[in-house]
């Protein structure tokens, strides 16, 4: 559980466009190889293509698998990219069961385990995806609550729970810690032990045929396809594991809620995103471990199928990058300088991120949800008062 496009027909989407844009529903003209790569593009990392492959020949509705622990501030990375990828499963013809882990949150001790605290979370995080642009129509994406379907369900989740619980060591599951957020030598709660055989569940519970999560969640995916082989499952979960953004100082392999300095977050103001990037590690000619070139690369391009950077006639003029190749290419030379790439990639990101500010300033429900979130966080409280938004101008 996370801690977490293109055009259905290779078009450009123009820079002024919202995501809403992109492809949005499912396209029967497109070929088996086009729904093949399309799907494929989402992951770092897919086990096995093959069975990808199969899966779409043999079965028309597929079902794919997102989760998210409602935990608080939400990043660029949870925020976009997962709309991205989202709406790349729907062009791609698939269903997309977002699981709002709010039982796990609970278990993980977030927001101190109040669970009315963490479903308004929940719903302020699915109100982030509408605003930015997630494809919510037609009924191919739903949101379901971890609470709700396993109470409703028990006669099946639990014993699903028990069985792969049964079928594992300890030392298996401590191993998957790392999907929490947690290492093996923390000192874990019993509830904390438990979600591990509790996630793997999910994916049963739920019919996923894919399981499309960060690749910090990859070793309880792979708990999935082991259990599989347990009980002798010949269909076994595909999983397709995205690339995780690092945080933008130097070293920060992953972002962190917890350092504001190493993520944009989806509620952030456009000049605390302008200062944020300007202050983001970027060395020149340098593309190995640069965050601000894996904006680009993973957020800005699939988003507007380029990237443009202004600068004045003497520096080699405006230019617009089709590919992050043609990218990579110029900034290795020494061609792009940081100090002009730093100030189109805010420009890019603040595009992206206007309609959530607006959303949250215009819409009555979402600017009521935000009071309540406000209310339900410190965090949220403090970062408004920091920045002197009030009431009255959310």
């Amino acid at each position: 559980m996370e801690n977490e496009g293109s055009s259905n027909n290779g078009s450009e989407v123009p820079p002024s466009q919202p995501l809403e844009s992109l492809s949005i529903s499912p396209e029967p003209q497109l070929s088996l190889k086009e729904r093949f790569d399309l799907i494929r593009s989402i992951g770092e990392e897919c086990i096995q293509e093959d069975e990808l492959e199969r899966l779409l020949a043999k079965k028309p509705q597929i079902v794919c698998y997102d989760g998210f622990e409602p935990s608080g501030r939400m990043h660029i990375a949870q925020g976009v990219m997962k709309a991205i990828n989202v709406n790349k499963l729907t062009s791609a013809g698939c269903n997309v069961k977002i699981w709002i882990a709010d039982w796990f949150a609970q278990m993980n001790n977030k927001m101190g385990g109040d669970l009315k605290k963490i479903q308004v979370i929940g719903q302020y995080l699915i109100e982030i995806w509408k605003a930015v642009g997630m494809n919510l129509e037609g009924g191919q994406v739903k949101f379901l609550w971890s609470s709700e379907e396993i109470n409703s369900r028990a006669h099946e989740y639990w014993p699903l729970v028990m069985d792969i619980a049964r079928r594992n060591k300890l030392p298996r599951i401590l191993r998957c810690c790392q999907i929490m957020g947690r290492s093996e030598q923390d000192e874990l709660s019993a509830a904390q032990i438990f979600y591990p055989c509790m996630q793997c569940a999910d994916i049963f519970f739920l019919k996923a045929d894919i399981c499309q999560l960060g690749m910090d969640q990859r070793k309880v995916n792979m708990l999935a396809r082991e259990y599989c082989d347990d009980i002798k499952r010949k269909n076994k979960p595909i999983i397709l594991s995205h690339h995780m953004l690092p945080g933008l100082q130097e070293g920060q392999e992953k972002m962190s809620k917890s350092d504001p300095s190493s993520s944009i977050f989806m509620e952030d103001e456009e000049a605390e995103v302008n200062l944020k990037i300007k202050k983001a590690f970027c060395p020149p000619k340098v593309v190995e471990k640069n965050p601000c070139l894996e904006y680009i690369k993973y957020i800005v391009i699939p988003w507007f199928n380029e990237f443009t950077v202004e600068r004045k006639p003497e520096n080699g003029g405006d230019k617009t990058f089709k590919s992050f190749e043609d990218l990579v290419g110029d900034y290795e030379s020494g061609e792009l300088h940081p100090g002009d790439l730093k100030p189109a990639l805010a420009k890019s990101l603040n595009r992206i991120l206007q309609p959530v500010r607006d959303h949250f300033i215009n819409d009555p429900k979402a600017k009521d949800l935000l009071k309540r979130v406000k209310v339900c966080t410190f965090d949220f409280f403090l970062y408004f008062e920091l920045h002197g938004i009030d009431d009255e101008q959310m």
